[in-house]
């Protein structure tokens, strides 16, 4: 049983009460989207790692890998059905170090501490009754599954070059794989191909013409192998760090119709261990950085349009495990519901969290199944921010971030405000911007409908809090496991929106009157 906490309130009314609040409008461009997301567009993964995974003189993952996460907890299924549904992505570092267990593949050995292996770990194996596990998993919690393919199987590291994988891939092993999968009827949504071979790579690298060559034979097999167009799985790569040259290479040898979706990942807080993490999460100039990458993978995209588009396919924040003072906070949000906001804004289709459960970074603490705050940040999003993407703009202050979507559940639009700063409050009216016309003033908006308001706050004013507050609620699972109820904040439309300071606010307007959301 969770001890229930009650104190959440007082200290929110408080911590309101002394800081300063700044009148701001902001404009929203409802006339026509800029950008559209997938439907399922928050994503989280599943990753392979052992318990015997340590870093910065830690080993966080304990029994959370692929191969020894205990599936019949309650918790854990609850928090996947709660999503209704919740896309999975397995994979990560090990998937190109893991052998599947069937056809000609006879021995299925565990990872093991090996000094000169991939990531200093031995080959690994999934076996079909493991396989079967899962799928049995996936099935009941209704999950949309991508799963990461073992892009290195048949080739050898190069003697004249550290890290370059060479040869030809071998797509027997994964052949037989998915043959079994299809014999069992198991859904998969898709196959990405690969972890982190691209550009410099991490820990092993392939050319990118290679790398080209290769994705070509892998959706020829899947072509082959699933016959009906409307059942088979979207083949996804490189699903690693955006290099321009390395991008474009692959995708020119490639060519047009081979590749669905273009798969990335993000770590832009760098190390885990990093001491200065919390001042990187709360500047809005090195939150800003990284809208680079994202403007260079849609430039590609553009280039070469993908039936998909493009994915952040991993994104953990901090590398190496995320960091054990920040990642499982209040605090992580600011950085994480940032980095969606900004990479729906730039045409990213699907954003997948690193990881679900497991190192420091999980959604679901690695032990007790606890949600961690970034959970219910995503579960919102999940629930309210629908896949139009609107434009939004504001007076100047860098502090305050705000994206907008149309309503998931229609009529109306969804906004998530973001505030950084650490003493003042936000008071916000809404303008609806004239289309057509950047000349003319925009219409300001007077509702008549009450507002939909959904506030985290970190339980007691400190973002390094793990219990976060909803409306002035702490959010824990009830006795029987179930994740808490999540409703909204009903507010009188005349109000202004009051973001108080260090908090996170989630806003559905159903009468305010976007063309592109109808």
């Amino acid at each position: 049983m969770y001890f229930k906490f009650t104190f959440c309130p007082i200290i929110l009314l408080l911590w309101a009460s002394l800081s300063f609040a700044q009148n701001v409008n902001v404009v929203i461009h409802g006339a026509a989207s800029i950008a559209k997301t997938d439907d399922n567009f928050v994503c989280v993964t599943l990753d392979w790692w052992p318990a015997e995974k340590c870093d910065y003189n830690q080993c966080p993952w304990g029994k959370a890998g692929i191969l020894n996460l205990d599936l019949r907890y309650g918790a854990l299924i609850n928090a996947i059905k709660a999503f209704n549904p919740l896309r999975i992505k397995v994979g990560g570092s090990l998937q190109d170090n893991v052998v599947y267990k069937v056809g000609e593949v006879s021995s299925c050995p565990n990872f093991m501490k090996r000094e000169d292996g991939l990531f200093g770990f031995s080959q690994g194996c999934l076996s079909m009754e493991r396989w079967d596990q899962l799928n049995r998993f996936f099935n009941h919690t209704g999950v949309k599954l991508t799963f990461g393919l073992n892009a290195l199987f048949g080739r050898n590291e190069s003697q004249t070059e550290k890290g370059l994988w060479i040869g030809d891939w071998q797509p027997q092993n994964t052949r037989d794989f998915m043959q079994y999968t299809i014999s069992k009827g198991y859904k998969v949504d898709s196959y990405e191909f690969g972890n982190q071979l691209s550009g410099s790579g991490m820990g092993a690298k392939v050319d990118a013409k290679q790398y080209g060559k290769d994705v070509i034979v892998l959706k020829n097999l899947v072509k082959e192998l699933y016959a009906h167009p409307e059942t088979q799985p979207k083949v996804l790569g490189p699903g690693g760090f955006y290099e321009e040259k390395w991008f474009n290479t692959f995708l020119e040898v490639s060519g047009q119709g081979i590749v669905d979706g273009l798969t990335h990942h993000i770590y832009n807080l760098g190390p885990g261990d990093d001491p200065n993490m919390m001042n990187k999460i709360l500047d809005p100039s090195y939150l800003n950085q990284v809208s680079q990458t994202y403007k260079g993978v849609s430039d590609v995209v553009n280039k070469f349009r993908p039936q998909l588009g493009a994915w952040v396919s991993e994104s953990g924040g901090a590398l190496n495990g995320g960091s054990k003072d920040v990642s499982r906070t209040f605090a992580d949000g600011f950085w994480y519901l940032d980095q969606m906001g900004m990479a729906s804004t730039y045409d990213q289709k699907v954003f997948c969290r690193q990881a679900l459960i497991g190192g420091n970074y999980g959604l679901l603490n690695a032990t007790t199944f606890v949600p961690n705050p970034d959970y219910y940040g995503a579960l919102l999003w999940h629930r309210l921010m629908g896949s139009t993407v609107l434009a939004v703009t504001k007076e100047s202050d860098p502090d305050l971030r705000v994206y907008a979507h149309c309503a998931k559940k229609k009529p109306g639009v969804s906004l998530i405000f973001i505030n950084l700063s650490k003493d003042r409050s936000f008071n916000i009216t809404l303008s609806n911007a004239k289309p057509g016309d950047a000349g003319k003033p925009n219409y300001e908006f007077v509702g008549k409908q009450n507002r939909e308001e959904y506030h985290l706050r970190a339980l007691t004013g400190d973002i390094k809090d793990d219990i976060v507050c909803l409306n002035d609620v702490p959010m824990v699972q009830t006795d029987s496991e179930d994740i808490p109820a999540m409703d909204p904040k009903l507010v009188d439309a005349l109000t202004p929106i009051s973001i108080v300071a260090q908090s996170i606010a989630y806003v559905t307007i159903r009468d305010f009157e976007a063309p592109a959301c109808v």
